[in-house]
């Protein structure tokens, strides 16, 4: 209650009353505070502390000064104490009820002050006691199920109570669990740790330290009822059963001290179900099992009247356990704390009960009793011992005086017998007492017990239970507890089921389980939807993923079929109107959340008591048929009836999520599918309230994936979509305590009651507190709870392997660590278990998870457990082994050799023994503490593993992801193989995507360095550089090896770092790894093959030219000796020349020069002997044979036309003529295919070569024939002949042979000495007039060296430059990201643009198309122009300045006009490459001013500039593409294309990432038609798709297995390195069979077919679905 303030009266008076609370739990009167002022001074008076017994004072001192205060205490008018003080505060303890207190001031002159009033209370007991459990803040707003659950840091250390606020989560903790010692709560004191000193300094001044620290003490009574006080019902509900269950007693009525009112616990103890044997079944073993508060047993009652000697609570333990066993059901003042004063648990009466277990040596009483203990003096709780003598068979009366208390006793109006009982201490008086009682109740002599001094415990004890035992036996007085609210109610005492909320609950609860006679016959009418019906839509489900009865029908065919089918069951569905009962229950789970929660209590409790009884006696003759397995029919026929039997909430839930899913099929504006659109969130609701929800509907074997997807959807939506989630499973064998576990560690709820037993899983949500999220990394943990697998001999019964090993491997792929719950004792049923096991865990780490593991034996109590089974262990691991290589061999992944390939287990750490449940024999028996403790350390355990694991959590839709992907892959025959899932995708294009930037960075880098170590060859031996080529050479070999192990190194380090990563779920695709590391380490030879290459090609060319060079700068030299010669000779005529003159003179001096210098003409060298060289060296290897076939044929004659492959023999050409004819791709057509593309990219890359206009090189035909080799070596699958491989090649080395002939020629041409020299002949002319004419060279001159050197260079580099651009930008572009982004985008392309001819170019010139497609994206992207050129200006500037540092450089330098244009070009060395030969023509007659001559240059080079960006903006970007270096288009498709295989059956291109992966895989297959195929015998186009083949029992023939059939399940016997998973949805191939749709006909003419036979499915596809199914496939959001 809160502390009232102080009020101020002026007033004479002083006397105001309220109440204040007593130790005995009554209210005392009020505590009143006169204090007297003089009359001009008012007092202000504040009260500083109030205690329940105290109040600490203070006032302000009155002007004139006190001489003292006088406080006095006064009781009834009399003075009890006058206290005298000379401050202005005082604190007065040991307060009274009804005590008035006075305060006046004393003044110097002997008088005293008028009265200034105020009026306080003391704190009542339970306000204080609150405040010191710091539960007051849940005394209005009450503890909730989730609070108490979640875990925190309290839960997961062994931290003692530091403090009594600690005490009540100490107790909730442990309780929790199920912890026997859960009462036992006391802080840890420093007095304690005192007695522990390491130093043994024990002795202590101070005595009374301790007692003083244990006054402290709060007494566990008071912890249990303030807890009670402080929780809802639910949580009041779960103390109750969880007390129950460690046999401690519970409270009946509850008190508060606080209003003097008491409260019948009846909905707290609803559901303690208590199974018993008595006498009456011991012959039949039969026994009783029901719901306490319904069970009518007799109650004794135990009371006090005044005080007793004798421990009522001792006597009463004592009376309940047997000589085996004793147990402290009551607590007394013995016990921890037990002597502790109880402060507001006085009139708190507990109750127990005791049940038989039908053996006479151990049962205590033969038939079941109630025992009821009300703390406190009866005069006190009249009330509560009214309603004892009202409900009990017999209330025993302890006392030990009854002088002056017989009035309570004859003031009652008794049904129950009243026994005595007294202790030898009693007085005379109370003998008379006693007489004087028994003769008014007419009492005899036996109801009477008195314990002589004599007489010891156990005697007494004895004489006790046969008084019980007499009562229980003859009394007729039985009642239930439910009964028991109507007396509550006569007596003014409250009953917990009072509330609005829980008896409109209880109505709607009660309304639908009334109308449940015949739990079948109920099902079937009242839940229709969840029977027959849905069994059925499971069965075709699972016939789609696992086609058995397709026979010889085109499986698309069938599958449209199934889906028809099923979509008529929906209809089904839809036809029935939602019945009677299930609207009453969607209408009560829509009420409010407190009223729904109650609702689905009373729903559960009222369903269990339904099907209690016949369940009972069901799951034990299964146990005891199970134990002899001849029993089949019989434990077939109990497994079906316990099914039918069976009814709780998951069949009113899983009904709703059948009537959801169903509606989902309905248009989206029908009313009805509208209506029903709030369902998912009402259970994602009650999944956040701590409600356990149906994953797997265990009776159909199956997850309604729409509904319990959208549940998810709608708790992300409830919660943070960031809130991460961590995920325990347990799985085991069928009754083996999982449920149990799972409820002793989480302190849930999971039914483990006998008539339920788990079937399907259950998840459920547990918060976690903000202090452990951090070491967790996450929000919630979802606990999932399994019906138990059957052993080999039970699932031959009802085909539940099939079930058990979907089961097993959903929810081990759920999970972050699963809990294996084992029984030693029975290695044949733990063998069968854990071989399913195995399975699930090796699937889970072929797809990319590797959950961790603990195995769990229970019931091994032997504390040396752990040592004696090492040797268990051992044996256990072994078997694990050997399960693991028995299904790495089914599985067909025989790499996994031992079982911790598979997953993260310890044989030391991972193995946990846990004892026994009970402590003794049930049903008194108490939950072994030794269970509740090694469950804890399990849990601790478990804890610590998830918080170290370097995986991440997944948020709520990663999980649903998840689910929805595992589910699908269980479905299908083959887990491995068929498992996709958007995360894995996700992870995987992440990496893709990483991995490409990457490998861009790295092979844009080399380009660089390249293009500038050309530059730097192409400059060698100029003013720029000056060098020996073979130093030269290998300086940049070294140079670029370090280069290039650079880069390696780092994409290295980048993939390493990568998978350090704990975000982004990198874990999943850690199987790819390896792929990816030699994938860079390929890239690395690669680039090391292609920069040698250009390097030395450059390098070559380069040396070549320098005797070119050397002649022609001879010749240039010549040339101007003879005009400065000419010039010298006209000067000295001494007369005027005209132009025509000065031309005359230099023609003249041009032809002699002509005729006197030799021109050394060069022969071009033979490249055709050359190629032919290099094609020798490449085929040689092969083989004599092939050497054969080559001398056979000269190249000259090879490469003319078209090379077409024909076969010899008359039956091969007759059978190809027929494929032909029927369109039919044989062995033939695939060879002829694969010659015309190789021969397309070959032609491309001479092509390459040749506008480059360089000299030809050994590489060129080195890297042409590498490329064929590698196409070759790419299609391995099309079986080649050395004759085909040797005429290919012959074919593409003439032609290109020819061509580089050509190009060398070109080349020869263009260098000879001679035409170079002629070409420059008028610029002489013009030189040779200026210098005659003494005119300034250096505008004209200036201007020469930038047109004919700058632009001409700074065009160039530009071209170099601009394409690494280009790529770069188009890379921004998602499309460009990964190979799936450029599937994604041109089949979207496709769709939008919806033309044939594309589709079929796409089809079967993939590289021609995607090649086009690219190009295309780039002149779109760059038509406009604007960004281009931004490039080009970049670069222009850059070349700008660098020439106008080199100018700024070389004037700085001293020498003449040579040495300062050679300083320009060293300069730019390194950036540009400067035409020598403009070069030597420019230097010629050049008598230009240096300085002047620099000037203009600038000027010059700003014009050029201008000019050069006028030149790019006007020309287009096919003309730019053109005249580039490093070709974009080729780049991209180079980088994007990957490896470039097709599916061998629909010829879907592969989208592996890397270079070097071992797998070929595809998003999207296609129906087989649009690859050719048709049946032989309409020659209709096949509509069947590969991705469901391969699950089929349909056979293939093809080139590949030589026409033979072959089973299309085993098709990776001949396709090994293609991976085909079938649909990850069955909508997952719309888009395809739309194009086929759609396209059928024109395909069927193209392909020379009859048009397929469109399965009905197809036709309702839509364009939009198509795009749909497309982002589907791509995992695309």
């Amino acid at each position: 209650m809160a502390e009232s303030e102080p009020t101020m009266e002026n007033s004479d008076s002083a006397d105001k009353e309220e109440f204040n609370d007593v130790p005995n739990g009554n209210q005392s009167k009020a505590t009143s505070l006169s204090v007297t002022t003089e009359p001009s001074a008012v007092l202000q008076i504040s009260v500083d502390e109030i205690s329940s017994e105290s109040l600490s004072l203070s006032w302000d001192t009155p002007a004139g000064g006190v001489k003292s205060y006088i406080v006095t205490c006064c009781s009834e008018g009399n003075i009890v104490q006058e206290l005298v003080t000379d401050t202005n505060n005082l604190t007065l303890s040991n307060l009274m009820p009804g005590e008035t207190l006075q305060v006046s001031a004393q003044l110097p002159n002997g008088g005293t002050s008028k009265l200034a009033v105020t009026s306080v209370r003391t704190k009542p007991h339970l306000e204080m006691l609150l405040k010191d459990l710091g539960l007051e803040q849940h005394y209005k707003e009450k503890l909730s199920l989730s609070t108490v659950l979640q875990i925190d840091q309290k839960t997961i250390t062994d931290e003692p109570a530091r403090c009594n606020s600690d005490l009540p989560w100490y107790f909730l903790k442990k309780l929790m669990m199920v912890n026997v010692t859960a009462r036992n709560v006391k802080c840890t004191s420093v007095c304690e740790s005192d007695f522990d000193d390491p130093a043994g300094n024990t002795e202590s001044d101070d005595d009374d330290s301790c007692d003083s620290q244990h006054s402290d003490d709060i007494n566990p009574l008071d912890i249990i009822t303030a807890l009670f006080l402080c929780s809802d019902g639910f949580v009041q509900q779960e103390i109750a059963l969880k007390m129950s269950m460690c046999q401690f007693s519970v409270p009946l009525l509850l008190p508060n001290c606080d209003t003097e009112q008491c409260t019948l616990m009846l909905w707290a103890m609803r559901d303690i179900v208590k199974k018993y044997r008595p006498q009456s079944l011991s012959e039949s073993k039969g026994f009783t099992e029901e719901r306490i508060v319904l069970s009518e047993l007799p109650m004794i009652s135990f009371v006090r009247l005044g005080e007793c000697s004798l421990s009522k609570s001792e006597i009463l333990n004592k009376l309940l356990s047997n000589s085996q066993q004793y147990h402290d059901t009551f607590i007394h003042h013995d016990m921890e704390c037990g002597d502790s004063p109880k402060k507001i648990s006085n009139g708190l009466a507990e109750i127990t009960w005791y049940l038989p277990c039908g053996t006479k040596n151990m049962d205590v009483f033969s038939e079941p009793v109630a025992i009821a203990n009300l703390h406190g003096d009866i005069a006190s709780f009249e009330t509560q011992f009214s309603f004892l003598c009202e409900t009990s068979a017999a209330v025993f009366v302890f006392f030990d005086n009854l002088d002056s208390e017989c009035e309570i006793l004859t003031n009652q109006h008794h049904k129950a017998q009243i026994f005595l009982v007294g202790n030898h201490q009693s007085t005379p008086s109370s003998k008379d007492a006693r007489k004087k009682l028994a003769t008014k109740f007419g009492l005899n002599k036996s109801n009477v017990l008195f314990k002589a001094k004599h007489m010891n415990g156990a005697d007494f004890v004895k004489d006790l239970r046969k008084k019980i035992s007499n009562v229980v036996e003859n009394s007729k007085m039985k009642m239930t507890i439910e009964q028991m609210a109507d007396i509550a109610h006569e007596l003014g005492i409250l009953v917990d089921e009072d509330s609005s909320e829980c008896q409109d609950a209880k109505k709607n609860a009660d309304a639908i389980t009334a109308e449940i006679h015949d739990t079948l016959k109920y099902k079937e009418d009242q839940l229709p939807l969840q029977g027959q019906i849905w069994k059925e839509l499971t069965r075709l489900e699972k016939e789609e993923f696992r086609p058995r009865n397709v026979g010889s029908q085109d499986i698309e065919k069938y599958k449209s079929d199934l889906q028809e089918k099923k979509k008529e069951l929906r209809e089904k569905q839809n036809s029935y109107d939602i019945s009677k009962g299930m609207t009453c229950f969607i209408k009560a789970v829509s009420s409010p959340r407190i009223e729904r929660c109650y609702f689905l209590k009373w729903m559960r409790m009222n369903l269990d008591n339904v099907s209690r009884e016949k369940l009972s006696g069901l799951r034990e003759q299964y146990k005891e048929k199970c134990k002899n397995s001849e029993n089949k029919e019989d434990i077939k026929d109990i497994d079906r009836q316990l099914s039918n039997s069976s009814l709780g909430t998951e069949h009113f839930f899983r009904e709703m999520g059948q009537i959801y899913e169903a509606s989902l099929c309905l248009p989206e504006t029908d009313p009805s599918r509208q209506q029903l659109q709030h369902l998912p969130k009402l259970c994602a609701e009650l999944l956040l309230d701590g409600f356990p929800v149906e994953l797997v509907d265990g009776d159909a074997s199956n997850i309604p994936l729409r509904w319990v997807s959208d549940v998810l959807s709608q708790l992300n939506g409830l919660v943070s979509s960031k809130s991460k989630i961590l995920v325990v499973t347990v799985l085991g064998v069928q009754s083996t305590g999982k449920s149990t576990l799972l409820n002793t560690m989480f302190g849930v709820q999971f039914a483990v009651s006998s008539g339920r037993c788990t079937r399907g899983a259950f998840m459920l949500l547990i918060r976690i507190d903000e202090d452990v999220k951090k070491e967790l990394n996450c929000d919630f943990m979802v606990i999932i709870d399994t019906e138990g697998l059957k052993s080999a001999e039970l699932a031959q019964l009802d085909n539940s392997h099939e079930h058990d090993n979907e089961l097993a491997t959903l929810v081990v792929g759920l999970s972050d660590i699963t809990i294996i719950n084992i029984a030693m004792e029975n290695s044949t049923e733990m063998k069968d278990i854990l071989q399913i096991v195995v399975h699930a865990f090796l699937r889970m780490k072929e797809v990319g998870k590797k959950p961790k593991c603990q195995l769990v034996h229970q019931n091994v109590s032997d504390v040396s457990a752990h040592e004696k089974n090492l040797r268990d262990r051992k044996l256990l691991l072994e078997q694990l082994n050997e399960m693991t290589q028995a299904a790495a061999k089914m599985e067909k992944k025989e790499e996994n050799k031992s079982f911790t390939d598979v997953m993260e287990y310890s044989p030391d750490t991972g193995n946990w023994y846990i004892p026994g449940l009970w402590n003794g024999n049930p049903p008194m028996a108490p939950v072994n503490a030794g269970y509740s403790e090694a469950v804890y350390e399990l849990k601790k355990n478990i804890i610590q593993i998830l918080g170290s694991c370097a995986s991440s959590a997944n948020n709520i839709s990663e999980f649903t992801e998840w689910m929805k992907s595992l589910w699908t892959a269980v479905k299908h025959e083959n887990f491995i193989f068929s498992f996709r899932n958007s995360l894995v995708a996700d992870a995987y294009t992440r990496l893709c995507t990483e991995y490409n930037k990457w490998e861009w960075e790295f092979k844009k880098n080399m380009y660089r360095w390249v293009t500038n170590a050309e530059t730097r060859i192409s400059n060698f031996g100029t003013f720029a550089v000056k060098s020996e080529m073979s130093d030269m050479r290998k300086h940049l070999k070294k140079e670029a090896s370090t280069e290039l192990s650079k880069w390696e190194t780092k994409i290295l380090n980048n993939l390493t770092q990568y998978f350090k990563q704990t975000e982004g779920h990198v874990y999943l695709v850690e199987a790819y790894r390896a792929d990816f590391v030699n994938s860079a380490k390929s890239l690395r030879r690669e680039m090391e093959n292609s920069v040698f290459n250009q390097l030395a090609a450059a390098a070559d060319i380069r040396q070549g030219m320098a005797e070119l060079d050397r002649i022609k700068e001879n010749h240039t030299n010549d040339l101007e000796g003879r005009v400065r010669a000419l010039i010298d000779k006209c000067r000295e005529k001494k007369c005027e020349m005209t132009g025509e003159e000065l031309d005359e003179e230099f023609d003249r001096m041009w032809e002699e020069m002509v005729k006197e210098i030799h021109f050394s003409k060069q022969k071009p060298s033979n490249i055709i002997v050359m190629v032919q060289h290099h094609l020798w060296d490449n085929v040689a290897h092969k083989g004599s044979h092939a050497c054969q076939l080559l001398s056979q044929k000269s190249l000259k004659d090879c490469g003319v036309g078209h090379l077409k492959y024909t076969v010899e023999g008359l039956y091969k050409q007759f059978k190809h003529v027929l494929c032909w004819v029927f369109n039919i791709e044989d062995h033939v057509m695939a060879l002829q295919k694969l010659s015309d593309s190789i021969i397309m990219t070959c032609s491309q890359l001479v092509t390459e070569k040749i506008e480059r206009k360089n000299n030809c090189h050994d590489t060129y035909i080195q890297e042409i024939l590498h490329t064929i080799d590698e196409k070759l070596q790419n299609n391995q699958e099309i079986k080649t002949e050395i004759e085909f491989e040797v005429s290919l090649k012959q074919h593409i080395c003439g032609f290109a042979a020819r061509k580089f002939q050509k190009m060398h020629e070109d080349f020869i041409q263009v260098n000879d000495p001679y035409r170079c020299l002629d070409r420059n002949k008028e610029k002489f002319r013009a030189d040779f007039k200026d210098v005659f004419q003494e005119r300034d060279q250096c505008q004209k001159k200036a201007k020469e060296f930038t047109e004919l050197c700058l632009r001409p260079a700074v065009e160039d580099f530009v071209n170099r430059s601009l394409g690494l651009d280009i790529i770069d930008e188009m890379l921004t572009s998602k499309q460009f990201s990964t190979r799936m982004d450029l599937q994604y985008s041109i089949l979207l392309d496709l769709l939008s643009k919806c033309d044939f001819e594309n589709y079929r170019s796409y089809i079967h010139s993939y590289e021609q198309y995607v090649k086009k497609w690219i190009l295309d994206q780039i002149v779109e992207r760059f038509s406009k122009g604007s960004t281009t050129f931004e490039f080009e200006d970049q670069h222009i500037k850059s070349t700008i300045n660098s020439i106008n540092d080199a100018i700024n450089k070389a004037k700085g330098k001293s020498g003449d006009f040579k040495t300062f244009v050679e300083g320009i070009c060293q300069e730019l060395g390194d950036k540009l490459v400067i035409s020598q030969d403009a070069l030597h023509a420019f230097m010629t007659l050049n008598d230009a001013d240096q300085e002047q001559f620099a000037d203009w240059l600038t000027e010059c080079v700003k014009v050029m500039a201008e000019g050069l960006r006028e030149k790019f903006k006007e020309t287009n970007i096919q003309m730019k593409l053109k005249n580039l270096h490093v070709k974009p288009q080729s780049v991209l498709f180079t980088k994007l294309i990957g490896c470039g295989k097709q599916c061998p059956f629909c010829k879907a291109p592969c989208e592996a990432g890397g270079n070097n992966h071992t797998e070929h895989w595809t998003s999207l297959h296609r129906p087989e038609g649009l690859g050719r195929y048709r049946w032989k015998s309409s020659t209709e186009l096949v509509t069947d798709i590969c991705s469901s083949l391969v699950i089929s029992d349909n056979s293939f023939s093809c080139s590949a297995t030589n026409g033979e059939w072959h089973p299309y399940k085993k098709y990776r016997e001949i396709f090994e390195d293609w991976s085909i998973a079938p649909d990850v949805s069955l909508q997952a191939s719309d888009y395809w069979k739309y194009v086929m749709k759609k396209f059928n006909t024109k395909f069927a003419e193209a392909y020379k077919a009859k048009p397929a036979d469109i399965p009905a499915s197809w036709k309702a596809i839509t364009s939009k679905q198509a795009e749909a199914s497309l982002k589907e496939s791509f995992h695309i959001q």
